[in-house]
C-alpha cells in the first residue's frame, strides 16, 4: 500500500532486492578489507565478484533466499548459502569473522542514508517554494490572528517567511540525522572485534561512505535511528503546521488562499460546489502517522543485553514507512504551495471586518504618549472597544468623540495607519537574504 506514495527511486531503495544487494556490498566490502590485510589469497575478492556477474540478485536470488530461509529460520544465514551456491569455494571467505547484525545494521544504515539524501531533496524544493511565495506577497497586508482571533496586520509573505525558517531548520535536524545514523559496524558478536580486527571495520567503512561506529554491543545502538525518526517526525510536524495554515485560509468564511482546483476535480459526491482542502488534510493524516512511528522507534531503544531482535520486526514497517512517507508529504505540500490561488482582495476586507478593532495597541500606545497613566489609557480603548464588538462602529469615531479622549484628529488618524506595522517587514527579510 505504502508503495502507491513512492517515488521510483525509493521504492528501489526498500526493495527486497535492494536490501541483498546492500548486504552483498558490506559483505564484498569486508572480503576486501581481509584480502588488502594479506588475511586472503590475493585476488579473493575479484574472483567472488566475477562468479556473480551475471547473476544479479534478482527476484529470482530472493526466491532462493526465501526457500532456504523457511527452513534455517534465519534471513543472513540463507542469505549467505543462497551466495554460496552462485559462487562456490571461495564462498567460504564471505561473512568471515562477522555477526549477522554487522551486515543487517550496516546496510540498514547505508540505506537510510540513501533515503535521507532523497527526502533532502524533496525538503529543498518545498524550501524553494516557501521562499517564492514568500517574496511573492512580501508586502501584501493581511490581518494576523491569535487564538484564531484578528489581532494586527502583517503580511502574508510574513507567513511563508515563517514556514521557510521553520523547513530550513528541518533541513538541519535531517542533516544532523544522517550524521548520526550513518554508522558502520563490523565489530563481531557481541561487539569485542575478537574475530574481526577494527582495522577491517575501518576500511570498509571508508569504501561504503559511512563512519565506523566508536563503539557497539551486537547492534548499532537505536538511540541514532530514534534521531533519525525525531527528524521526520518534526519535518511532519512542519508540514502540518502549513497545511492546517492552508485549510484555515480556505475556510469559506475566510477564503484568503486555497488549494488549487485542477480541471475535472470533484470535491464531493454529493454537492457539486465543494472545493475541499483535501491535500491539506491529507498531509496532516500522514503527520499523525510519523509522529506515532517515532513513538515506535523510542520503544526499541531499550534491548536487553548485548542485542535482542525485538527492534527488528518494528524497523522492518516504520523504516520504509517513515521515509516514504515523509518524502510524498513534502512532495505533495510542495504542489500545494506552487499551485496556491491567493486572494489579496479578501485580505484586505478582512483587515477591516472588525471596524478598526485591529489598531486598538497603538491608539492605546498613541494615549500614553500623551501623559495618560497605562491603565487609564487601556481602560478607554477597551470600553470603545466593546462598544465596537457590539454596535459595529469604527473603533476611530467612537474614541474621537469620547471625552476622554486627548489625541488631536491627526494623531488619531496616525494611529490606524496600516504601514506604520509594516514598515520593518524588510528587516525581516533581510535577516534571510531576500
Amino acid at each position: 500500500m505504502i508503495e502507491r506514495y513512492s517515488t521510483p527511486e525509493m521504492t528501489e531503495l526498500w526493495s527486497e532486492a535492494n536490501r541483498y544487494k546492500s548486504w552483498l556490498k558490506v559483505e564484498l566490502a569486508a572480503t576486501e578489507a581481509w584480502e588488502s590485510l594479506e588475511e586472503l589469497p590475493p585476488g579473493t575478492a575479484q574472483k567472488i565478484r566475477d562468479r556473480l556477474q551475471g547473476q544479479p540478485l534478482d527476484e529470482a536470488f530472493a526466491l532462493r533466499v526465501a526457500e532456504i530461509e523457511a527452513v534455517t529460520r534465519h534471513d543472513i544465514v540463507a542469505f549467505t548459502r543462497a551466495l554460496t551456491e552462485r559462487v562456490g569455494e571461495d564462498a567460504k571467505y564471505i561473512h568471515l569473522g562477522l555477526t549477522s547484525t554487522d551486515v543487517v545494521d550496516s546496510a540498514q544504515n547505508l540505506i537510510l542514508c540513501q533515503a535521507l539524501e532523497l527526502i533532502q531533496r524533496d525538503v529543498q524544493g518545498l524550501a524553494s517554494a516557501l521562499k517564492d511565495k514568500a517574496v511573492q506577497y512580501k508586502h501584501s497586508p493581511c490581518i494576523g490572528r491569535s487564538h484564531g482571533i484578528h489581532a494586527e496586520p502583517m503580511t502574508f509573505g510574513l507567513k511563508f517567511l515563517n514556514f521557510y525558517a521553520a523547513i530550513g531548520r528541518d533541513l538541519e535536524r535531517i542533516e544532523r540525522a544522517k550524521q548520526t545514523v550513518g554508522v558502520l559496524m563490523l565489530s563481531g558478536s557481541v561487539g569485542t572485534y575478537a574475530h574481526v580486527a577494527p582495522e577491517i571495520e575501518k576500511r570498509v567503512a571508508a569504501a561504503l561512505g559511512l563512519k565506523p561506529d566508536p563503539i557497539t554491543n551486537q547492534t548499532v545502538a537505536r538511540d541514532r535511528h530514534a534521531e533519525l525518526m525525531s527528524a521526520l517526525a518534526i519535518l511532519g510536524t512542519t508540514l502540518e503546521r502549513i497545511a492546517v495554515e492552508i485549510r484555515h485560509l480556505q475556510r469559506t468564511e475566510v477564503r484568503e488562499a486555497q488549494e488549487g482546483f485542477a480541471k475535472g476535480q470533484t470535491g464531493s459526491s454529493s454537492m457539486p460546489h465543494k472545493k475541499n482542502p483535501i491535500a491539506t488534510e491529507n498531509i496532516s493524516g500522514i503527520a499523525r502517522l510519523l509522529r506515532s512511528n517515532l513513538q515506535a522507534a523510542l520503544e526499541n531503544v531499550a534491548l536487553w543485553h548485548e542485542r535482542d531482535i525485538s527492534h527488528s520486526s518494528v524497523e522492518r514497517v516504520i523504516l520504509p514507512d517513515s521515509t516514504t512517507l515523509a518524502s510524498y508529504a513534502t512532495r505533495r505540500l510542495t504542489c500545494v504551495v506552487k499551485d496556491l490561488v491567493v486572494y489579496p482582495e479578501n485580505m484586505l476586507k478582512n483587515l477591516d471586518l472588525l471596524h478598526g478593532l485591529i489598531f486598538s495597541q497603538k491608539v492605546l500606545h498613541k494615549l500614553i504618549d500623551k501623559g495618560m497613566m497605562r491603565e487609564q489609557a487601556y481602560d478607554l480603548v477597551q470600553r470603545n472597544s466593546l462598544k465596537s464588538w457590539e454596535s459595529e462602529t469604527p473603533l476611530k469615531t467612537l474614541i474621537a468623540a469620547d471625552v476622554d479622549n486627548p489625541l488631536s484628529p491627526v494623531e488619531l488618524e496616525q494611529a490606524f495607519d496600516i504601514n506604520w506595522y509594516l514598515r520593518h517587514v524588510d528587516a525581516i527579510y533581510q535577516r534571510f537574504g531576500i
